[in-house]
């Protein structure tokens, strides 16, 4: 594999915004995205035997490591390199607490961001960055 690989929910609003962010910023191209309905995300979630129905979290495939949460927020934030990475520094928050924030985040996300009827499809140009 060896690719880095970020799985998102499809239709939630805050996800697809978060994906454009890290399309504009990742100039290099190191982050690849799949969303978790497709075909290509139902199989690594398989893969890392993760939930395939009822996931409410941004998984993160960083090469043959399969993060999620706010760990797989930061690992994002660290491969965009720049300024972001910076933020990686928040690793040395405890895991637990971390979480705490993000899941309260991922609870209220369509309630706050909305959520679309289908995924988002990619322009041409940028389709090659979408399993």
């Amino acid at each position: 594999m060896g690719q880095n690989i970020l799985l998102f929910d499809g239709v939630c609003n805050l996800c697809n915004g978060t994906v454009q962010f890290i399309l504009k910023r990742d100039k290099k191209a190191r982050i690849y995205f799949a969303s978790l309905q497709s075909e290509q995300g139902q199989a690594l979630l398989q893969k890392f035997n993760l939930p395939t129905q009822t996931l409410s979290t941004v998984v993160y495939v960083r090469g043959e490591k399969c993060l999620i949460k706010s760990t797989a927020v930061l690992y994002i934030l660290k491969d965009l390199g720049g300024w972001w990475q910076l933020l990686f520094s928040f690793i040395i928050v405890p895991r637990f607490l971390r979480d705490v924030v993000y899941s309260f985040i991922a609870r209220n996300r369509y309630k706050w961001f909305g959520r679309q009827e289908s995924c988002m499809m990619p322009t041409p140009d940028l389709k090659s960055r979408f399993l």
